[in-house]
């Protein structure tokens, strides 16, 4: 898949599994990325220092440092790369934690290789897009709450002028909080304007995302202002910060 006609995005797969890495090599050149391959932290430590890539699809049980330790460390240095998380089917709680320490989003082992190609598509249209000088923005819109500026077209958060780290997946949570200010959503309509997709039953994974949120905007994360817990409905954004 290409960005603006240009080059092929880039899709690093980091899985110990060689059939795995190989399927997903074969499958996603058929679909237009470029795929380049690591089957452990190190491997994939090497491809970052030599490349920068569009996205990571990162295998959770891997021996040695594992899929939340490699998130949890590119996220701490700094590295906003989108990750996808392969889990184990059964794990709840491994995906709970892949999106605690940063993942974007995450995929349940066995998987159709044709639903991680939907989620690649969806979460790469949420990371921000490539800068083109005098290129017009879709989104010309700062919305500002509290000492919060949340740019729209820029795809940034700032609180008194100093950037706040957001991957795209809470950025795409924001964006549609914000977009209705004092209207409640529900979990299902959240996750079709901020993932795209119909709302799993027991997902907790944005529930997660409210929470990490709230983990940079409110000052006291268990009593929140500015997002707020509608009980028996969702979430709701709450410019002024009352009630």
């Amino acid at each position: 898949m290409a960005t603006n006609n240009t080059r092929p995005n880039k899709v690093l797969v980091v899985d110990d599994d060689v059939r795995i890495r190989d399927l997903l090599r074969r499958y996603l050149m058929q679909e237009g990325f470029e795929v380049m391959l690591a089957e452990d932290g190190k491997a994939l430590n090497r491809v970052l220092q030599r490349d920068s890539v569009d996205l990571i699809v990162l295998d959770l049980m891997m021996p040695g440092e594992d899929g939340l330790s490699i998130c949890r460390r590119l996220r701490a240095n700094g590295d906003r790369t989108p990750i996808i998380m392969l889990t184990a089917k059964s794990e709840d709680v491994d995906r709970i934690v892949g999106l605690e320490v940063g993942a974007d989003d995450y995929l349940g082992k066995p998987f159709n290789p044709r639903e991680l190609l939907a989620r690649i598509h969806a979460v790469l249209r949420r990371r921000p897009p490539t800068e083109v000088p005098g290129a017009p923005s879709q989104d010309q819109e700062v919305v500002k709450f509290g000492p919060f500026e949340f740019d729209l077209s820029l795809r940034t958060l700032r609180k008194d002028g100093a950037d706040l780290p957001l991957t795209t997946g809470e950025f795409a949570m924001l964006k549609a909080l914000v977009r209705h200010p004092r209207q409640p959503l529900s979990r299902e309509k959240l996750a079709q304007l901020a993932r795209g997709r119909e709302f799993e039953p027991f997902d907790r994974s944005l529930d997660v995302q409210v929470s990490r949120l709230r983990k940079l905007i409110e000052e006291d994360a268990t009593s929140p202002r500015y997002l707020q817990t509608v009980w028996g409905v969702g979430y709701v954004f709450v410019p002024d910060g009352n009630a």
